[in-house]
């Protein structure tokens, strides 16, 4: 744990309404009186944003595996280094969609890259600093896409257009990731309506910031 603020990620593959659900728990939270900061990866300050335009860029397919690896880490150093580190040393609680676990899930095991060559990238990038808390959305791919694909106001970009069995990937990535870090991931049902999701979300994190606190 961190020696101040609390840092939370919320992890899941495509179409399983993390952002969604996150806008309503920080709506939640903050109306009960936490202090939260909300930001996104890749992305969250400039420098990162405008990474993030690189990496999801449709029309970049030619981008190779290791290249997307470390523009990603890229991009969560100068996100580290700009909000994330002030915000848990100002004492607040950080929410995050989307942290190292992706990286490990997407790039490590849907890529081929290996999860722990893309966690020496990413423990250079970000040194000790690892979630208190990490909530994963699971989600059978297939339920993901269909969702996106009902959404025509959503942005589809690069990994939307991946294949299902790439999805399928990134699912079982997910699930070796929850195998190495058991203490500190819990498993979400994400197959459930946003109101049930958001409900297990508060819940989950109710009972960690409560602990913290004792």
């Amino acid at each position: 744990m961190n020696n101040q603020g609390f840092f939370i990620t919320i992890e899941g593959p495509e179409g399983a309404g993390k952002t969604t659900v996150l806008s309503d728990v920080v709506s939640q939270l903050t109306a009960q009186g936490y202090n939260i900061v909300s930001t996104r990866e890749p992305g969250g300050i400039r420098i990162s944003e405008h990474i993030r335009e690189v990496i999801l860029n449709n029309d970049y397919t030619e981008m190779d595996g290791r290249t997307e690896a470390l523009l990603y880490a890229a991009a969560r150093r100068q996100h580290l280094v700009e909000k994330i580190t002030p915000a848990l040393n100002d004492n607040k609680i950080v929410l995050c969609d989307r942290f190292i676990d992706a990286s490990l899930a997407y790039q490590g095991h849907a890529r081929g890259l290996g999860i722990d060559e893309v966690l020496s990238i990413n423990e250079f990038a970000i040194g000790k600093l690892m979630p208190d808390l990490t909530l994963l959305f699971d989600l059978e791919p297939s339920i993901g896409l269909k969702r996106i694909a009902k959404h025509d106001e959503r942005e589809k970009n690069r990994m939307d257009a991946e294949s299902l069995a790439f999805h399928e990937l990134v699912r079982e990535g997910y699930q070796e990731v929850v195998k190495r870090y058991p203490n500190r991931i819990h498993v979400i049902d994400a197959s459930k309506s946003q109101k049930e999701v958001t409900s297990d979300v508060m819940d989950v994190m109710k009972k960690s910031l409560e602990s913290r606190m004792n």
